[in-house]
């Protein structure tokens, strides 16, 4: 299993076309971003191949949608209804009779995060989590991420950017209303994070139609994150015209609204693209430490201004490791509780305490209970079906209720 869901099993008919079958189980080979519409209509996901922290993967996370690898040689064989056994980890074809599955109660309960911030993918996940019979304490920000926006807004990043300042402009605009849309669904003392696009160039070519996407050898090394933000020409008209939209429309509640830079690696890129984004002073910016240098820069970050430290877990420990996130093949090089990954983030931790900045530590789940016991961190971050899971989990047995995600089921399509 890439992403669990605490249910039995899910049954559905395989969907091999590419394109969106309400309730349907997605069999492809790999997930690509091109397949977002066909991803959130599904009940399940069946591919050859990825990781657990995949980019798609970690959307299906975020979704509640269970991801199962199998070999590649039997994907010919899933034709027709299936049963995805989450309790067993196996596919049937045809009907299956679902087994309850033995709830673990986890040692970690969301009081024990501290601040918590939620990673969301959409609108309903605010109210879905806000609306949870047992409440989530210390539940004090929200973080998506602008690919997600685009994802939902059915966007193109780069072809809107390229294609002149007006169009960067309503690009920009779009994303802004994305954002208020979200924030209108805040509870009082709540705020909304937004990573700024943080592109690979795989990804970008599977959505972008009219420009041409430039190929690299190793994209996940390349230009993204804030490199690309330092030099795409009109990306600095379509952030100012997505602020300007959320301050007109937002009004004294745009203070709610945050931003963050992606992929970057020290203080200079930092202080290069407040610059460059005409930032004023008073604006926070936060910084997201996914590489080695960053940790290394988690200081001198605070020093330029940083306004607080979110902590990329899954993308550290593949530059840490050298393990591919997304390559089955070296899963079991990629370990996200290894020493050199929890010194790393022990150290991040430490350098935002000296500074009195705060600093917010990414978890999956199945990681909370050790990174709770090593790390001293005063926040964490959980995807959003993942913290619904723990929060009803760790209910009192009359506030239990049947797995759901508000309007959406977690095993049914998302829309």
């Amino acid at each position: 299993m890439l992403v669990d869901v605490p249910v039995p099993s899910v049954r559905g008919t395989c969907n091999r076309t590419g394109e969106p079958v309400e309730g349907s189980v997605l069999v492809v080979e790999s997930l690509v971003p091109g397949m977002y519409d066909a991803l959130v209509a599904s009940s399940a996901v069946i591919c050859a191949k990825g990781g657990k922290t995949g980019h798609m993967q970690s959307l299906c996370r975020l979704r509640g949608i269970p991801v199962m690898r199998v070999a590649a040689a039997e994907l010919d064989d899933l034709v027709g209804e299936v049963t995805v056994r989450l309790d067993r980890q196996s596919v049937v074809l045809g009907g299956a009779v679902p087994q309850a599955r033995t709830a673990e109660s986890p040692v970690t309960v969301p009081a024990d995060l501290g601040s918590v911030c939620a990673v969301i993918a959409a609108t309903s996940d605010v109210r879905s989590l806000n609306a949870l019979d047992q409440r989530v304490e210390g539940l004090d920000t929200f973080f998506i991420r602008e690919e997600f926006l685009c994802l939902t807004a059915g966007l193109s990043p780069l072809d809107s950017l390229r294609a002149g300042p007006a169009r960067a402009e309503r690009y920009g605009a779009a994303l802004g209303a994305g954002l208020c849309a979200i924030a209108g669904q805040l509870l009082p003392g709540q705020r909304l994070v937004m990573r700024l696009l943080d592109l690979r160039s795989d990804d970008a070519a599977h959505i972008t139609r009219d420009v041409g996407v430039d190929r690299e050898p190793n994209p996940e090394l390349g230009l993204h994150g804030a490199r690309w933000l330092l030099h795409e020409e009109h990306y600095p008209r379509a952030f100012r015209a997505l602020r300007a939209h959320v301050r007109e429309h937002l009004g004294a509640a745009a203070g709610q609204v945050d931003f963050a830079v992606p992929f970057i690696n020290d203080q200079d890129e930092y202080l290069l693209l407040r610059q460059r984004l005409d930032l004023p002073e008073d604006l926070p910016l936060a910084v997201f430490v996914e590489t080695p240098a960053a940790v290394h820069a988690a200081g001198a970050f605070c020093a330029a201004g940083a306004s607080e430290l979110f902590v990329g877990t899954k993308d550290l420990t593949q530059f840490y490791l050298a393990a591919d996130r997304g390559n089955h093949l070296v899963a079991s090089s990629y370990r996200m509780r290894h020493p050199a990954v929890l010194a790393a983030l022990r150290h991040v931790v430490d350098a935002g305490r000296a500074a009195r900045t705060p600093v917010h530590v990414f978890a999956l789940a199945v990681d909370l209970d050790h990174y709770v016991r090593r790390l001293p961190a005063d926040g964490f971050m959980m995807c959003a079906a993942e913290l619904r899971q723990l929060a009803r989990r760790s209910a009192p047995p009359t506030a239990h209720r049947p797995l759901d995600a508000g309007p959406q089921s977690a095993i049914g399509a998302w829309n």
